[in-house]
């Protein structure tokens, strides 16, 4: 971008791996005046319209000592990213008219976390287990019982047979096993929330280009993994609520001159949800992946030593996304 402007005095990029309390009405005057000291006008006014898709920059994924860290090659890719995260935001400010924020959402019982699943014996999967299809085929895993009665399905084997058909439709997808992940983002915890200093640069970019930040939640539906903002992995519709492709969402993304793209993790919930959007694109107007640019410095893929490496997945579908017309490009 260009006459980008300096970055405030108050971030303070040691505390990037620190969760506190986001001083609301200091920031509003800091930015009232920044906005006022650099000619910023409101987002309204913005000729050429530029949209920033920040993807479940959570605690849960960010900070090393919550849940599903995404320490990246590094071991510390998430922090690292997040403070160039940062830094692009105070120095774009007066560019970026929109802000989106995704959030992943859960509750305990969820088909991926271990509580959903039991063996013959009664035993859970350990988090990073892969369930396989001829793991469900087989019955070394089925549908918890006492699952079923809690969210009020009628029967154990309707959800015995959604959990065949989720695999099933997982493996003709080419997509990945269905993964039991530690329990994370969970709802009206802690972990479910933004990281202090991105939620603080929201906030500060909310005051100062007068534009609310939209906030889109994911991942909450019991019987589908939610990857991608846009489409869940398996599409559902019944008395918990409805999870289908968030077309919404996707017209919102597609109106932009130009779409920024960052967030955790690169090898998954960044990548599918790039992924869905270059379907969309490619059906209406492949050009108009020219407008997307994607963050390669502020996103990192899922890597637990001795455990899994997605690196070389996220690499794989990144090169996919250039070769289509979409802009890899870093911040620094």
């Amino acid at each position: 971008m260009n006459n980008q402007l300096s970055i405030p005095k108050f971030f303070d990029e040691t505390k990037v791996d620190q969760v506190f309390r986001v001083p609301y009405e200091q920031r509003m005057q800091e930015a009232l005046k920044w906005s006022k000291e650099y000619g910023i006008s409101p987002a309204s006014q913005d000729g050429k319209k530029v949209g920033l898709l920040l993807i479940d920059v959570q605690n849960t994924f960010c900070l090393p000592e919550f849940e599903l860290f995404v320490a990246g090659k590094s071991g510390r890719g998430a922090i690292e990213d997040n403070k160039r995260l940062c830094q692009f935001v105070y120095k774009n400010l007066n560019e970026i008219t929109d802000i989106i924020v995704t959030m992943d959402t859960h509750k305990g019982m969820q088909v991926f976390h271990s509580l959903f699943l039991v063996d013959d014996a009664g035993n859970h999967p350990a988090p990073a287990t892969s369930i396989s299809l001829d793991d469900v085929l087989s019955g070394k895993w089925k549908v918890n019982p006492e699952v079923s009665s809690s969210y009020g399905y009628q029967s154990v084997e309707l959800l015995q047979d959604h959990l065949v058909g989720y695999c099933k439709k997982l493996k003709q997808g080419g997509k990945f096993e269905l993964m039991i992940w530690p329990y994370h983002a969970m709802l009206g915890g802690i972990g479910h929330s933004l990281v202090s200093c991105v939620e603080e640069a929201v906030f500060f970019h909310t005051v100062a280009r007068q534009n609310q930040a939209h906030i889109e939640l994911k991942g909450f539906h019991p019987r589908t993994e939610n990857y991608s903002v846009i489409s869940p992995e398996f599409e559902v519709e019944d008395h918990v609520g409805v999870n289908k492709k968030n077309n919404a969402l996707i017209q919102k993304l597609l109106k932009y001159d130009r779409l920024y793209i960052a967030g955790q993790a690169q090898s998954h919930c960044v990548a599918w949800t790039v992924s869905d959007l270059l379907n969309e694109i490619q059906l209406i107007d492949p050009k108009l992946a020219q407008k997307v640019y994607l963050l390669e410095d502020c996103t990192s893929p899922v890597v637990i030593k001795d455990v899994m490496d997605f690196s070389e997945d996220a690499e794989k579908e990144f090169a996919r996304f250039h070769a289509a017309g979409m802009n890899l490009v870093s911040v620094v």
